[in-house]
């Protein structure tokens, strides 16, 4: 799905029901699709008010002693993350609610004509450090076939996408197909109010994401990547550059939306880790669209993300994304890697020779 300029309808302050009001006049038949738009942002208000009280809440990181439906631990938070989503979408049109946190699809509405995925709580094992965690969602029109042909389908199927990231300020992110809208919520009046509409992604920046103590474990392609990197000025690419890492989906993706860069979260060779560990239906679909959507590009090394199509509800797949001449170019080193040796002085001290 090609990036879309949205149209200057819009004015900086605006507030998200008079947003969704003017772009339901353009777009008729739209009702359903802003419902849940609506209900993400009633949710995200909900949690919003949690994640702010902290502590004070009680213990929202602990373990509560089981696993999700995909082997992770599950948190306190996560728990109430779900249960603010679910019935804030029982409100809506949707017919077919996935999520990370629930065993199996649960039909919220019989006849209803949307199918959302869901991440309750992206980045949960940083509660406790009070670093920015979120929301991630994705909307599919829900199929005549039933509730799992509504989400294992293309990710270019998507309707809409967005997240929600809980940090020093809320912040509401989403597309419905035509550019990337930021809201920020007021906590004056409980209210997302409108920042920028069309955003785009930043290409000029130096910064570059990923978790270097799987060092050992990456493939040479990534580990060729990241050493061409660290080599800076004297290196193959002739400059510096700054290595992220927040452990938090929401946040990293969020400040490649404000500052640019890339996120690599490749497949590695550890057990279990090799086709990598981030969820196609829950994260990855729904970040790639917003990316897109905002100019930039979402690859697992090989192919674009939004081209792939999910076989089970918690498929995993590698993730790379930002602007579009950084995932090219680190897709370039999969494609020479393919054809070399790792023992090869090309992945010694000289790289690829990138420029």
């Amino acid at each position: 799905m090609a990036s879309i300029e949205a149209p200057a309808l819009h004015a900086a302050g605006e507030g998200l029901v008079t947003y969704l009001q003017i772009w339901r006049a353009a777009h008729p038949g739209g009702e359903s699709l802003s419902g849940v738009l609506t209900a993400m942002a009633e949710a995200g208000a909900a949690m919003a008010h949690i994640v702010l009280r902290g502590p004070l809440m009680g213990a929202m990181g602990v373990e509560i002693g089981q696993a999700n439906a995909f082997g992770d631990r599950q948190r306190r938070l996560d728990l109430l993350a779900d249960g603010a989503v679910a019935s804030a979408l029982r409100r809506s049109s949707t017919a077919y609610y996935a999520s990370e946190e629930e065993d199996a699809i649960l039909t919220l509405r019989p006849g209803g004509d949307l199918a959302v995925a869901v991440d309750p709580l992206d980045g949960s094992s940083n509660i406790d450090a009070n670093i920015s965690v979120g929301t991630i969602f994705s909307v599919f029109p829900a199929s005549p076939a039933g509730a799992t042909a509504s989400f294992l389908r293309p990710g270019s199927e998507q309707l809409a996408a967005g997240y929600i990231i809980y940090g020093p300020h809320t912040a509401l992110l989403f597309t419905l197909g035509e550019g990337v809208a930021h809201f920020v919520l007021d906590p004056e009046t409980g209210e997302f109010r409108l920042i920028a509409d069309g955003l785009r992604i930043d290409s000029s920046t130096r910064d570059y994401a990923i978790n270097a103590s799987n060092y050992r474990h990456w493939t040479p392609p990534v580990r060729t990547f990241v050493d061409d990197c660290i080599a800076g000025i004297e290196g193959p690419r002739g400059k510096d550059f700054n290595m992220r890492w927040m452990a938090s989906l929401v946040a990293e993706t969020h400040r490649i939306f404000m500052r640019g860069g890339v996120f690599l979260y490749p497949g590695d060779q550890r057990p279990a880790y090799e086709h990598g560990r981030l969820r196609l239906l829950y994260e990855a679909n729904p970040i790639a669209l917003l990316v897109e959507q905002a100019g930039g590009a979402a690859s697992d090394g090989y192919a674009r993300v939004l081209e792939h199509t999910a076989s089970t509800l918690h498929q995993r797949t590698p993730l790379i994304f930002g602007s579009v001449e950084k995932v090219a170019r680190i897709s370039s080193y999969f494609t020479n890697c393919a054809f070399q040796s790792s023992s090869s002085p090309l992945f010694g001290e000289r790289g690829l020779f990138h420029t």
